[in-house]
C-alpha cells in the first residue's frame, strides 16, 4: 500500500477516534483532508486548538502552494478559554528595509506592470514561519516538531495534485516556468502534472526540519536565510539578511463590537476586515434585514458596503505607522450619519461620496480554517501568498514560494492593486511597513451560539463574512452559511459583483431601476470554512465551503 492510500486510511481511523467523549465538542474545517487530518492528530495526542492550528497552517503551506505557504503570512484570531480572552496573532509579511514609497513606479511617476505581482521585487518579508513558531511556544501544549510533523511528512512524501491545485498551476504556468526553481517543483518536465500525480516538495521539507529543529532561528537565521536572501537578491531582488533579523510578529487587540444581539470579534489593523465589518453592520442595524425581500437586501448591503470600503481607502494601513480614527469608524455614532445618506429608492453613486484625501486582493488564493476544541479555545486563521502561487518565485534549494504582497500596498494613491483596491498615503509603501489586508477570521456569538468563520477571496472577504454573519443571525447553520449565494460592492470599482448563480431577473431588474450597475461573473468564489458550537447542547457542527475541496470533522 502506498502513502498516499495509508494516510486515506489513517485518516479513516482517526475519525472514528475522534468520535471518542474526549473529542466532545471539538471541530475542524479546513480546504484540504490532509491539513483537516493534521488537526484531528494533534488533538488525538492530547493537544489543543492552537497546536492544531500550527499543524493545519504548516500543512496548508504544503498542500495548497498557490494560496499560502511558509513564503507569505496571514492572521490567527485566537480564544483562550481559560483566560476568557481574545487575541490576534499578526504574522503580516513587512515590506523589506531596502524598500521605498515610489519602486514600483516609472519616471513619469506611472505604475509599472507586474513588477509588484511577479519575481521577487514583488514579495514582502514572511511571516508565518514566524507566527507558527510563537503560537506553539506561547498557546500550543505539545513540542513543536511534533506539530510540523505532518506537513514534513506531506511535503516528503508528496500528495495528491487534485483538480483544483491542477487548474491553478495551468492558470500561471506562464509565471512558473519563468524560474527553473520554481518549474522543477510544479511543472513535470515543463507539462501541467496529471491529477493524482504525486507532487513531492523536499527542499520545503527540509526548510520545515529547521523550524522544526530551530524554532524561529531555523528559518530567520542560518542556513535557510542565509540561502533565502542569496536566491533573492540574484534574482532582482531587495531583501536582506537584517530583514530576517528584525522581522518579528506582533499580538494585536482584535476589532470587538456589536451587531443587534450578537458579539463580533475579527481581526484588527493590519486587517481592514474588522473595521469595514464593524462600519457595515452599524449601518445596517438600522434596517430590519429579516424582513426585506432579495432586492432590498442587497441594496442595503451595497450601500453599507459602499461607505465602509470607502472609508478603508481613505484611512487604513499599518497602525504602526499611520494613526488611525479607529474609534470614530467603529463608532454607532459614525453610522448613523453615514446613514443619513441612504436611499431605499436609489442608488448612491460612489463618486458621489466624499472623495479620498489624496486624488489618487488576497484572491481565492488565500485559505482559512477553523477549529474549537473540546475547552472551547478556538482559532479561525486567513493565510495567504496573495495572488495565485504569490510571486511565482522559489528562492533555489528552499522549496519555499514567495509571496507577492508587495501589491496590497497603495503603489501611487489612488491606483488599483490586482483586486481593484484603491488606497491613500496610509497604505503606502515604507521600509519595515506591513502592507494592508482584506484577510478576516472571525468570532460570531450570541445566546445560543459561537460560529467561527472566514475565507480566502481578495477584497471580497470582508463582504463574505458580512454575508456569514447575517445568515448566522437568521439561525443559519454551518452548512447553510459556506453555502450561501454571494455577491459583492467595494466602493471602487462602482460595480454589485454577483457569482454566476446570481438572483432572478425580477431581482436584477429592481437593483438596475434604482441605479445600480452589475456585473455577473461566469464563476463563483471564495472557499469559506466554519464551525458553530451549540452552547446548551455543547455539540459541534462544521462545514467546508461546496465551492471548494476542503473537509470537516466534528465530534459530539
Amino acid at each position: 500500500m502506498n502513502s498516499w492510500n495509508l494516510k486515506i486510511l489513517s485518516f479513516a481511523v482517526i475519525l472514528m477516534i475522534g468520535t471518542s467523549k474526549a473529542f466532545a465538542g471539538a471541530g475542524i474545517a479546513t480546504a484540504h483532508s490532509l491539513a483537516t487530518e493534521a488537526g484531528i492528530s494533534m488533538l488525538q495526542m492530547g493537544g489543543n486548538a492552537f497546536d492544531a492550528a500550527v499543524a493545519i497552517s504548516s500543512t496548508l503551506a504544503v498542500v495548497e502552494p498557490g494560496s499560502s505557504g511558509m513564503g507569505g503570512g496571514g492572521f490567527w484570531l485566537l480564544y483562550d478559554a481559560a483566560k476568557r480572552q481574545s487575541i490576534m496573532l499578526d504574522g503580516r509579511e513587512k515590506a523589506p528595509l531596502q524598500a521605498s514609497r515610489d519602486m514600483y513606479l516609472d519616471d513619469k511617476g506611472d505604475v509599472i506592470a507586474n513588477l509588484s505581482i511577479d519575481g521577487p521585487l514583488s514579495a514582502g518579508i514572511p511571516g508565518q514561519p514566524a507566527a507558527l513558531v510563537w503560537l506553539a511556544e506561547n498557546y500550543g501544549s505539545l513540542p513543536l516538531s511534533v506539530l510540523l510533523e505532518p506537513s514534513i511528512n506531506a511535503a516528503q512524501r508528496g500528495f495528491a495534485v487534485s483538480n483544483g491545485v491542477q487548474s491553478k498551476i495551468k492558470w500561471r504556468k506562464d509565471q512558473l516556468k519563468n524560474y527553473p526553481s520554481t518549474a522543477e517543483i510544479f511543472l513535470n518536465g515543463g507539462n501541467i502534472p496529471e491529477v493524482g500525480e504525486l507532487l513531492v516538495q523536499e527542499d520545503l521539507a527540509n526548510v520545515l526540519q529547521a523550524l522544526a529543529e530551530r524554532g524561529h532561528d531555523g528559518f530567520y537565521s542560518g542556513p535557510v536565510a542565509e540561502t533565502l536572501v542569496k536566491g533573492v537578491q540574484e534574482a532582482g531582488g531587495i531583501w536582506t539578511i537584517e530583514d530576517f533579523n528584525q522581522y518579528e510578529v506582533a499580538v494585536r487587540v482584535p476589532v470587538t463590537f456589536t451587531y443587534r444581539n450578537m458579539k463580533i470579534t475579527a481581526a484588527a489593523l493590519p486587517s481592514s476586515g474588522g473595521i469595514v465589518l464593524a462600519e457595515a453592520l452599524n449601518i445596517l442595524e438600522y434596517y430590519d434585514i429579516t424582513k426585506l425581500d432579495e432586492a432590498d437586501l442587497i441594496h442595503v448591503v451595497v450601500e453599507a458596503a459602499r461607505r465602509a470600503y470607502r472609508d478603508r481607502a481613505e484611512y487604513l494601513g499599518d497602525p504602526d505607522f499611520v494613526s488611525v480614527p479607529v474609534d470614530m469608524l467603529v463608532s454607532k455614532n459614525y453610522a448613523s450619519g453615514l446613514n443619513q445618506s441612504i436611499r431605499m429608492d436609489s442608488a448612491t453613486k460612489s463618486d458621489d461620496l466624499a472623495p479620498i484625501t489624496v486624488t489618487t486582493g488576497e484572491g481565492g488564493n488565500t485559505t482559512h480554517f477553523s477549529v474549537i476544541d473540546s475547552n472551547n479555545n478556538m482559532v479561525a486563521a486567513t493565510l495567504s501568498i496573495n495572488y495565485l502561487f504569490g510571486s511565482g518565485f522559489i528562492p533555489p534549494n528552499t522549496g519555499v514560494l514567495l509571496n507577492n504582497e508587495m501589491d496590497d500596498f497603495s503603489l501611487r494613491p489612488g491606483s488599483p492593486n490586482i483586486y481593484g483596491l484603491v488606497g491613500s498615503d496610509a497604505n503606502s509603501i515604507e521600509a519595515g511597513k506591513r502592507m494592508l489586508s482584506s484577510m478576516t477570521p472571525t468570532f460570531i456569538e450570541d445566546d445560543q451560539r459561537i460560529a467561527i468563520l472566514g475565507a480566502p477571496g481578495g477584497s471580497r472577504i470582508i463582504t463574505m463574512v458580512l454575508l456569514g454573519i447575517l445568515e448566522f443571525e437568521k439561525g443559519a447553520d454551518a452548512n447553510s452559511i459556506v453555502s450561501r449565494p454571494r455577491f459583492h460592492h467595494q466602493y471602487l470599482p462602482d460595480v454589485i459583483q454577483f457569482e454566476k448563480n446570481a438572483p432572478n431577473a425580477d431581482v436584477l431588474s429592481a437593483l438596475e431601476s434604482r441605479g445600480h450597475q452589475f456585473k455577473i461573473l461566469d464563476r463563483t468564489w471564495g472557499n469559506m470554512q466554519t464551525v458553530i458550537f451549540e452552547k446548551s447542547s455543547g455539540t459541534v457542527s462544521a462545514a467546508s465551503d461546496p465551492r471548494g475541496q476542503g473537509t470537516s470533522w466534528q465530534a459530539n
